[in-house]
């Protein structure tokens, strides 16, 4: 299947049981069908410096529209004074898992 309108909307946090937490609480909220949550390392420029250190990167596969809901949630949970929140479109997948992604989001 082309040309989808779903999306997966990435943000990252520096624990993994609070990144953990906010992937369930988005999914029970039904603002993303799946979480996944794993370690990366990032290095970043912050308050005038390079920083390098360890996070948890969250995947949310999700229907575009319900990114700003989705963004506010995470933005309203999230302890980071500036969360990553970036949306990339999902141009194509098996026509079985995005129906069960536009199937199991709110809307």
């Amino acid at each position: 299947m082309k040309n989808s309108d779903l999306t997966v909307v990435t943000t990252t946090h520096e624990d993994e049981a609070k990144a953990r937490a906010l992937a369930a609480a988005v999914v029970r909220e039904r603002l993303a069908a799946c979480a996944q949550v794993y370690p990366v390392q990032s290095v970043y420029w912050w308050d005038g410096e390079v920083r390098d250190g360890a996070e948890w990167r969250i995947d949310f596969k999700t229907r575009a529209g319900l990114f700003d809901r989705l963004a506010a949630f995470v933005a309203a949970q999230h302890e980071y004074e500036t969360p990553e929140l970036i949306a990339v479109p999902v141009t194509a997948g098996s026509t079985a898992y995005l129906g069960w992604v536009a199937a199991e989001t709110a809307g």
